[in-house]
C-alpha cells in the first residue's frame, strides 16, 4: 500500500512540475509574441523595392561562365531569378535590374531571353568593348530590345579607353540612345568619371558599390572625393557597398555606417542614390536581410519621400527600367 501511495504522491508530483513548467513556457511565448508584434508595429513600413544590382549566371552551361571562377566556392553555382524571387519577396523587392560581369558578347542574349522568361527582370545593364569596330553594331543589336538599358564598364578599361577617339565616340552613342553607363572600381575611378560628364553631358552615369570600404570611418576623404561629383547632375550613386565584416561575422549596425551614408546622403541628396544589393556577390560578406536592413533602417528615418525615392524612384530616373512584373504596380 505504502508503495502505491509513492508512486501516487510521485504522479501527482511530475503532473505539477509539468504542468508549471508548461505555464512558465507559455508565458514567456506570450510575452515573446507581444514583444516581437510591439517591434513589428514600430518598425517603419517596407517600401516597395527595384534592386539595381544583380547578377544571375550558371555554371552548369555547356560552356560555363568566365566568372566566377570554381575556385570561389560559395559564388560558383547557379544563380536564377526563382532564387532571387523567393529570397527577397518579404523585403518586397519587386524587380531588378541584372549587372552583367561576363565579358562574353553572347551572354549580354543569354540574360536577355532569361528576362522573357522572368518579368521580375525589369532592367539589364550590358557588358560590351566600348573603342571597338563591332561596338555600334552590337549595341544596335542588343538595344533594340527595351530591357537592355546600359553598359557597364570598369576602371581599367575607363582609364585605358578615356583619351581614345573611338571610345569617345561610343560614350556619346551610348547618350543618344538614352542609355546609362556603370561605372565601377574604386576612388581612382571618380576623376574618370568627371572626364565622362564633359565628354557626354547628356550620358547617365551610376557609379557602383558605394560607399567604398577604405572610407569606413574616414567622412572626411568620402567627402573630399566625392564634392565635385557630385555637383554632375547626371551622376547617381549606388548604394551597393554597404556591408562589412568584423572577425568573420556581418556588422549589422546602423551606427558603423551612418557616417558614409550621410556623406553620400548630403552630397547626392535624395533624387540620385539607388539601392543595389550586389547580389550574390553580397552572400560573401552578408544575407541579403541584413544588407536590405542596413539601408532600409537609414532611409526610413529620412521620411517616406526619401525611402522611395532611394529604393525604387531614382532608378528609374537613372535607367528608364520597364514597369513589368510584380513591378507594373510603380508608377514611375
Amino acid at each position: 500500500m505504502k508503495r502505491t501511495e509513492q508512486l501516487q504522491q510521485q504522479a501527482a508530483a511530475l503532473t505539477r512540475r509539468d504542468f508549471l513548467q508548461r505555464t512558465a513556457a507559455s508565458a514567456v511565448a506570450l510575452s515573446s509574441a507581444r514583444t516581437s508584434a510591439a517591434a513589428l508595429a514600430l518598425a517603419p513600413p517596407l517600401v516597395p523595392a527595384i534592386d539595381t544590382h544583380t547578377h544571375f549566371y550558371d555554371p552548369a552551361r555547356p560552356q560555363g561562365v568566365p566568372w566566377p571562377k570554381p575556385s570561389e566556392t560559395q559564388l560558383y553555382r547557379t544563380y536564377l531569378p526563382p532564387e532571387f524571387q523567393t529570397l527577397t519577396a518579404t523585403h518586397k523587392v519587386v524587380g531588378t535590374v541584372v549587372v552583367e560581369a561576363s565579358p562574353w558578347v553572347e551572354d549580354n542574349q543569354w540574360v536577355l531571353d532569361l528576362a522573357q522568361e522572368h518579368p521580375i527582370i525589369v532592367g539589364f545593364v550590358g557588358n560590351l568593348t566600348l573603342g571597338q569596330p563591332e561596338f555600334a553594331a552590337q549595341l544596335k543589336r542588343f538595344s533594340r530590345n527595351p530591357l537592355f538599358r546600359g553598359l557597364r564598364l570598369g576602371e581599367r578599361a575607363l582609364a585605358a579607353g578615356i583619351s581614345d577617339t573611338a571610345f569617345k565616340n561610343d560614350l556619346r552613342r551610348l547618350a543618344d540612345q538614352r542609355l546609362t553607363l556603370d561605372v565601377l572600381g574604386g576612388e581612382a575611378l571618380l576623376p574618370l568619371v568627371v572626364q565622362i560628364a564633359k565628354l557626354a553631358p547628356r550620358l547617365r552615369v551610376v557609379i557602383d558599390h558605394l560607399p567604398f570600404g577604405n572610407w569606413d570611418n574616414d567622412a572626411a576623404s568620402a567627402r573630399r572625393a566625392l564634392t565635385e561629383i557630385a555637383r554632375l547632375p547626371n551622376v547617381y550613386a549606388k548604394v551597393s557597398g554597404v556591408a562589412r565584416q568584423s572577425a568573420g561575422r556581418p556588422i549589422t549596425d546602423l551606427a558603423y555606417y551612418r557616417a558614409g551614408l550621410d556623406v553620400l546622403w548630403e552630397l547626392f541628396g535624395p533624387r540620385r542614390l539607388l539601392y543595389g544589393s550586389n547580389w550574390p556577390v553580397s552572400e560573401r560578406v552578408a544575407p541579403y536581410a541584413t544588407v536590405h536592413t542596413i539601408v532600409h533602417e537609414y532611409f526610413a528615418d529620412k521620411g517616406s519621400f526619401a525611402a522611395a525615392q532611394f529604393f525604387w524612384k531614382n532608378s528609374h530616373n537613372a535607367y528608364h527600367w520597364l514597369p513589368r512584373g510584380a513591378a507594373a504596380q510603380l508608377k514611375p
